[in-house]
């Protein structure tokens, strides 16, 4: 049997959910296998509702997920993409796994913007130059309030 709590030492993801990564905004979501927050950028204002959900457990990928961590990963990316459309007025969310170069499973979702001229849509998204960015407040505001969607403390259309 797996240690559902397995950790690399020197993994990016597993050091952030030890708490020696600090994330702007925080974790919008925890539990005892999954993890939700923001990305940020150290060079530029980020793409605001870029959003990574990550299984705690040290795994590479999809394939190797427990049962139990496929339903609630399916549960949690379904809820966040509600919040996502709800909170910051997404058309459309994305997701994607990769993992080329962080080998923990973390799924990515990007959020769509009305007006989003389609030569963006798809991987180019976050290349958007007229899409929404922000520094660490706007991140702290954008996470505040899916954390209260989430919780059912804000109204089905708040974006």
């Amino acid at each position: 049997m797996v240690n559902p709590f397995e950790q690399e030492e020197d993994c990016f993801i597993c050091r952030k959910h030890q708490g020696e990564i600090h994330v702007p905004g925080g974790a919008i979501y925890e539990d005892e296998l999954l993890y939700v927050g923001h990305i940020s950028s150290d060079s530029e204002e980020t793409y605001l509702g870029y959003l990574i959900v990550d299984l705690k457990r040290h795994v590479p990928g999809l394939a190797e997920l427990q049962d139990d961590e496929s339903a609630a990963v399916g549960r949690m990316l379904t809820r966040v993409s509600r919040a996502l459309k709800a909170c910051v007025g997404a058309e459309h969310i994305y997701s994607f796994v990769l993992g080329d170069h962080v080998p923990h499973l973390h799924i990515h979702l990007i959020p769509r913007y009305p007006n989003t001229p389609s030569s963006f849509w798809g991987f180019k998204i976050s290349g958007w130059p007229d899409a929404p960015r922000g520094d660490a407040s706007r991140i702290e505001e954008v996470c505040s309030q899916i954390r209260k969607f989430m919780r059912g403390d804000l109204p089905s259309s708040v974006g």
